[in-house]
């Protein structure tokens, strides 16, 4: 049987479109009803009971869940925030913004009160009490994240194994033996579900490799910059050639400031490489080539597949992880 968004792909309108005209919930033009009409009647598309059940009580709102601590990295978080909220306006969908420290306790509320279509789960924790929490209310779920336990979910995420490879590969191929990683403080391996992908798959892709390793994790507070200077001045005594950072904007900039202090060039002694960054890496002293977080990609996706479990469509469960690319601004070269 033909799903919904092959409706709407025929028909050319959205998603949303297609479940106004066929439920009549919505003023469609007669032009748009009649031709999503046609593409419904030549696919043999028929929205099934649940569907028809919940287009009589749509809200057209989801909820977004982003818990916010005192550790929590602003822009980064608000960047996705955004994402989310104009992806959403593109399928007619409103965000409700749920920022409890205290993740579950806002989407029992939403699922209790029929306030929302679905919850989209942001900054997922590798053992996430909104799991369980997922399975157990009626509200259909998107996590924006990969949690370690991902039966019967449905996932979106950056593919952030691939995106480490894609910098060793990237050093590797220019000539870089000795690579040294810096990564969050060891706390947001426990509290975040991506540093722990990122550090993963820059030991496989090392190994793979057969480059050697230095990994560098700096502390939080005032012994971060310290830590930085240290870990950066104890891979240069080690050899090290390049760098792959998986850290903040303000860590990036001490890395750089370490080298120049040091007497070494990027990318003359020192080649950079940023994996993850949600920032703009030319606006540093030295323009750093990136693997970019790319927020909207994920946020797109998450919003599609919310808004057809909204309309009662299957969506298979899964984590469904988007392709990283590179952007050189010439920050490698050959240490040779």
């Amino acid at each position: 049987m033909a799903k919904i968004h092959e409706v709407a792909e025929a028909a050319g309108v959205s998603i949303s479109t297609v479940s106004y005209a066929l439920s009549g919930k919505r003023s469609i033009s007669p032009a748009t009803r009649d031709r999503v009409e046609r593409a419904a009647a030549l696919l043999g598309y028929e929205p099934n009971a649940g569907a028809r059940m919940l287009a009589g009580r749509r809200t057209h709102i989801f909820a977004l869940t982003e818990p916010f601590r005192a550790d929590t990295h602003a822009p980064t978080h608000m960047s996705f925030v955004l994402a989310t909220s104009i992806a959403a306006r593109r399928y007619d969908y409103d965000i409700l913004l749920l920022t409890d420290a205290e993740a579950s306790a806002g989407m029992r509320r939403v699922s209790a009160s029929g306030l929302v279509d679905g919850i989209i789960v942001l900054d997922v924790a590798p053992r996430d009490d909104r799991v369980a929490l997922s399975r157990a209310i009626d509200v259909p779920t998107v996590f924006i994240g990969v949690p370690d336990d991902v039966e019967g979910l449905v996932c979106v995420d950056l593919d952030f194994e691939a995106a480490a490879a894609l910098a060793v590969d990237r050093l590797a191929d220019a000539g870089h033996r000795r690579i040294g990683f810096l990564g969050h403080p060891e706390s947001a391996y426990a509290l975040s579900n991506f540093p722990p992908r990122v550090r993963r798959g820059i030991e496989q892709a090392a190994r793979r490799r057969a480059v050697t390793l230095s990994t560098a994790f700096p502390g939080e507070g005032d012994e971060r910059r310290r830590d930085i200077g240290d870990a950066v001045r104890r891979m240069v005594g080690e050899g090290v050639t390049a760098l792959a950072l998986h850290c903040d904007d303000a860590a990036h900039s001490a890395v750089l400031e370490e080298l120049a202090a040091a007497g070494l060039s990027v990318p003359g002694e020192m080649s950079v490489v940023s994996v993850g960054s949600s920032f703009d890496t030319t606006s540093f002293s030295t323009p750093l080539d990136r693997i970019p977080l790319e927020p909207d990609i994920s946020c797109e996706l998450a919003v599609e597949l919310a808004s057809r479990l909204a309309d009662g469509e299957h969506v298979e469960p899964g984590v469904r992880l988007t392709a990283p690319r590179y952007q050189p601004f010439g920050s490698v070269s050959d240490p040779r």
